[in-house]
């Protein structure tokens, strides 16, 4: 059986990235290309258009808010597998199909490219995101008993699973809010080692402080949320 399967990248400001990942985008697997310009300043649509991507538009600031536009887009048009991908460059579109095998030929819900299993480009995982994802990590290993080494952006999940999950954060802490409520559904997770690069441009989240202690914030205000919330 063949899965009908979307990219989904949420873009704030990567005019200059944009295209690259969506050409780097292995065409044979992936039905649609899917770009949410969040509210971007620069000419990141156009150039995400020309490059063949669809292009929807989401004027709330929030990686999350952009993610949730994306979902919505696809809920009608039958896909099976949705992959979530970066647009600033530093994941690798071409390693899509290593995350997207787990779930067509060994039946996994849910997979994460994990960096930190994965060769990372000297500088391109800023040491607070590091310790970030390791303070996360064992936070959720604690209240939901799942081992997670990341909380990378590129990943692919089972779209009915996604659905299930009703996701809500509209925010920094998208990403972790969909790995709690993985486990806490025990949907069958699997990490698998992605490479990762030094993005195009400055990140607008560990590149400044303002940004990482938001990020920070909101990451942990959502484990604790969510952990409370089961007792």
């Amino acid at each position: 059986m063949t899965n009908k399967t979307a990219v989904i990248i949420p873009a704030f400001n990567e005019e200059s990235s944009i295209a690259k990942v969506i050409f780097d985008i292995p065409k044979n697997i992936v039905d649609e290309v899917i770009v949410v310009n969040n509210n971007s300043t620069d000419n990141t649509a156009a150039a995400a258009g020309k490059a063949g991507a669809t292009v929807l538009s989401e004027t709330f600031q929030g990686y999350g808010a952009a993610c949730l536009t994306g979902i919505e887009y696809c809920r009608n048009k039958n896909f099976d597998i949705i992959v979530f991908l970066d647009g600033d460059y530093s994941d690798y579109p071409e390693e899509i199909p290593q995350l997207l095998k787990p779930i067509v030929e060994d039946g996994f819900d849910f997979v994460i490219g994990s960096r930190v299993l994965g060769e990372r480009e000297k500088g391109a995982l800023p040491f607070q995101s590091q310790v970030g994802s390791i303070i996360a990590g064992v936070l959720i290993n604690f209240f939901w008993k799942v081992k997670y080494t990341d909380l990378g952006p590129f990943r692919a999940i089972k779209f009915n699973k996604l659905l299930e999950m009703q996701m809500l954060d509209k925010w920094y802490g998208w990403t972790v809010e969909m790995q709690i409520k993985a486990a806490q559904n025990k949907y069958k997770i699997k990490e698998v080692p992605v490479k990762y690069r030094k993005r195009i441009g400055k990140s607008k989240v560990t590149g400044t402080i303002k940004g990482t202690v938001m990020a920070s914030i909101i990451i942990l205000s959502t484990i604790f949320k969510f952990a409370f919330k089961k007792h």
